[in-house]
């Protein structure tokens, strides 16, 4: 079952997963894009710059900038929270070896590998190691760029839904910045219409605490989260 946080379980939504279309490269860039639209100004990150380490590259991407081109211009968000999954963790989709559907996470660091839980939820970790080696970095919850658009985009999936929690959760990011499988394995510091971009402003404190929703490995303190962020997900207490 999924719950309405797309955290880890929930009900089922009884949706098939949104049509995406990808812009060509270099494509979605015009002055209908939100970004543009209030002065936020970013580029794509590139791959010399991601930490090659696994538990600093989720500490690293604390603030840094998703993006996805989308045929309807472009969705974009400021990564509030992720959670590392490292070499030798009990708890990582890597830890049994290489497999056909984790194979992304093998992938030199910041490639995309994007899988399907829980019959209702997409997500999406960043590769954050050497080609070869199986560690990754789960992107929990953003902070959307164009708050006024997510509103509106919020009242017509679900009116239910308050804009704070449209990608707050690695289970609503996804569904947000229509993310399903046919984007994995795709280079995220590529020319493609996923990437990774840098800040639009400084990030404020980053805390850090153990993970969510996890069994394995639970005491490891492998969260980040920028501090007093209301879009970061999980109780209050995870989130000071």
């Amino acid at each position: 079952m999924c719950d309405r946080a797309g955290s880890d379980r929930s009900r089922s939504l009884g949706n098939a997963p949104p049509a995406i279309h990808p812009l060509p490269q270099g494509a979605g860039r015009s002055a209908r894009d939100p970004a543009r639209r209030r002065g936020f100004s970013y580029r794509r990150l590139r791959r010399p710059e991601l930490p090659l380490d696994t538990e600093e590259l989720a500490r690293y991407l604390v603030g840094k900038t998703l993006v996805h081109d989308l045929e309807t211009g472009r969705r974009s968000g400021r990564i509030v929270e992720t959670e590392a999954y490292v070499v030798g963790d009990a708890a990582a989709h890597a830890f049994r070896g290489l497999t056909p559907r984790n194979r992304s996470l093998f992938l030199e660091r910041g490639h995309a590998y994007v899988y399907f839980v829980y019959g209702c939820w997409f997500m999406m970790n960043v590769s954050g190691d050497g080609e070869g080696v199986g560690a990754g970095v789960l992107l929990r919850a953003l902070e959307p760029l164009d708050i006024l658009e997510a509103e509106r985009r919020s009242r017509q999936h679900d009116p239910r839904t308050p804009a704070v929690d449209l990608a707050r959760g690695p289970g609503r990011l996804a569904r947000w910045m229509q993310i399903d499988r046919r984007l994995d394995g795709l280079d995220l510091c590529g020319g493609g219409p996923l990437w990774l971009g840098s800040e639009v402003r400084p990030v404020g404190p980053i805390g850090s605490s153990v993970r969510i929703g996890i069994t394995r490995e639970a005491h490891r303190v492998l969260r980040f989260y920028e501090r007093g962020n209301k879009f970061v997900s999980g109780q209050r207490s995870l989130r000071r």
